[in-house]
């Protein structure tokens, strides 16, 4: 029997569970006689976690994300620290990679050092098999940075990609382009939700959607660029491009310019992200802005909120800003 066990049985949220435990306010005098009365049928003994982390609080939060060497995870990973740091814990760092028995051995790893929260920063943890990031947020709290899973305990912090994609491609329909090629590196809840963003800003301005126009290709500029030179070379006609992320952007920028399109002028581009290669290449990157630091601000408030049995709803949506530069006419 665990508190979520509790929890279930009671018709409360966790949070109400904790608050009970630990005998404090905001709790109804029926709803705590309910609470306790499951606790006792059920002969429930609350462990430091339901105790709020306790005494056995190591004052640690394990971080997990992909790969530090990509820029977006490299600014959220930095965020988290700093701000963990000034509130007076430490952070554990896990780089999993993408293959799935490596993202279970984190979790398992971080679990095994008695951490007090996981943070998983970027949807690529939410493939097919989540069951292992639900089986940890039985132990402790879990906040899941730009990706969605709906389980007990586990609490998701996102950037609206799919509306700040519509928006970017509406301003785009908007000044006249009609065959905006979209550029993509993954499948991911976010790359869909960008994806979705794409397909419904078409739809609203009545252009039918072209399969031709959606292409995929690896991130890393140097290897994004030789695909978009054979997209060129096929003669595939667009006259804008929306990139899921500013490095498939950049390489676009480049592509453009080495077959004679002048940017903005011949095709205008945006990227995604706001991270520093948009404004270090040339001309600067007109991009959406997912506002990494808000995003990571807003998951450390949310656990902080949680361990101390606060209630919390399981999604949190911040919205993205378009920041205009000098790849857009706009």
């Amino acid at each position: 029997m665990t508190i979520y066990d509790i929890s279930k049985k009671s018709g409360v949220s966790i949070a109400t569970v904790s608050r009970v435990i630990n005998g404090k306010k905001g709790v109804s005098d029926a709803t705590r006689r309910r609470v306790l009365s499951v606790m006792n049928e059920k002969g429930y003994t609350p462990n430091a976690f339901a105790r709020g982390l306790g005494l056995r609080s190591i004052k640690t939060v394990g971080v997990m994300c992909m790969d530090v060497a990509d820029i977006y995870l490299a600014a959220a990973v930095s965020s988290i620290e700093r701000e963990l740091r000034r509130r007076g814990y430490d952070s554990l760092l896990c780089c999993t990679g993408n293959e799935p028995e490596d993202k279970k051995n984190g979790f398992r790893m971080l679990i095994s050092k008695k951490v007090d929260a996981i943070i998983l920063v970027g949807s690529h943890f939410m493939t097919s098999d989540t069951v292992f990031i639900g089986q940890a947020a039985q132990q402790i709290p879990v906040i899941l940075i730009n990706g969605y899973l709906k389980a007990p305990n586990v609490y998701c912090v996102l950037c609206d990609d799919f509306g700040a994609v519509y928006g970017a491609v509406s301003a785009l329909l908007e000044k006249g382009r009609r065959r905006v090629l979209y550029l993509y590196d993954s499948a991911t809840y976010s790359g869909q939700k960008k994806l979705d963003g794409y397909r419904f800003a078409l739809g609203q301005a009545g252009i039918p959607f072209d399969s031709q126009l959606v292409f995929r290709c690896p991130r890393q500029i140097d290897q994004a660029l030789p695909a978009i030179n054979q997209l060129y070379e096929s003669n595939l006609l667009f006259d804008a491009v929306m990139a899921s992320e500013d490095e498939l952007a950049v390489a676009a920028i480049k592509s453009s310019l080495a077959h004679g399109r002048m940017v903005p002028r011949d095709v205008d581009i945006i990227g995604y992200n706001n991270s520093l290669l948009s404004r270090c290449c040339e001309p600067e990157l007109t991009t959406v802005d997912s506002r990494v630091e808000a995003l990571c601000m807003t998951a450390i408030s949310t656990l902080f909120g949680v361990i101390e049995g606060k209630d919390f709803p399981d999604q949190t949506l911040l919205s993205g800003q378009l920041i205009r530069r000098r790849t857009t006419r706009f």
